[in-house]
């Protein structure tokens, strides 16, 4: 394991009233709401992207969130994970998002679509039709994250992962749980590929330019 207590930048880039993308389960935009509004009481159907980056077959980037998050706070997750806005493809968000919150860009593959729901006490809920992308970094040390998204960072061997899951599920947070039980299950062979450098649905990597829409 290679652990960060400490982020490098803090800048906000997360507010409440940006404009989400309100789905039915077949990912057709049926509206558009803020994003306080969507994660309140049981939460509406919204898109939403969780990113795992790797840096070789070995070992995948998790972070810790930061105290600040209404939602899960201080949990850990995944490597990014965030919402598309309204005007924004999949594409586009996720790359911002990663030069948002880690200062990275990195190339993406689509792994698959799932769509979950779950509620964190009475401060709120998730309710998301969510993508599942992977990528690389060939460059582990280029971290930079935001101090104001991310608490803690660390490169993980996936067996110490799965292990730590094991052992302590509660200080993950739910669409984590989900993704790396699939991850490490039927979607175990198309990540290995990734790793390989054998690409499949590519989105994307350079640095994002102007939203589309």
């Amino acid at each position: 394991m290679i652990a960060n207590s400490f982020a490098q930048v803090s800048r906000q880039v997360s507010f409440d009233d940006e404009n989400l993308i309100l789905v039915d389960e077949q990912d057709n935009v049926i509206g558009h709401d803020s994003k306080d509004n969507v994660h309140r009481g049981s939460g509406l159907l919204h898109r939403a992207f969780s990113i795992f980056l790797f840096d070789g077959p070995g070992r995948v980037l998790l972070h810790r969130r930061s105290p600040q998050k209404p939602l899960w706070p201080g949990f850990w997750t995944n490597s990014c994970c965030s919402h598309p806005r309204r005007g924004e493809d999949y594409e586009y968000a996720a790359r911002r998002r990663l030069l948002e919150e880690l200062g990275v860009a990195a190339e993406l593959s689509w792994l698959y679509q799932f769509q979950y729901a779950a509620s964190f006490g009475s401060r709120g809920a998730e309710r998301e039709l969510c993508a599942v992308l992977i990528g690389d970094l060939d460059r582990p040390d280029s971290v930079r994250a935001n101090r104001n998204e991310v608490q803690e960072w660390g490169w993980f061997a996936c067996e110490e992962v799965d292990s730590w899951v094991q052992r302590h599920p509660g200080q993950f947070t739910p669409w984590f749980l989900l993704e790396w039980s699939r991850l490490r299950g039927d979607q175990h062979a198309a990540v290995e590929r990734h790793c390989r450098r054998r690409h499949f649905p590519y989105i994307g990597g350079a640095s994002p330019s102007v939203p589309p829409g």
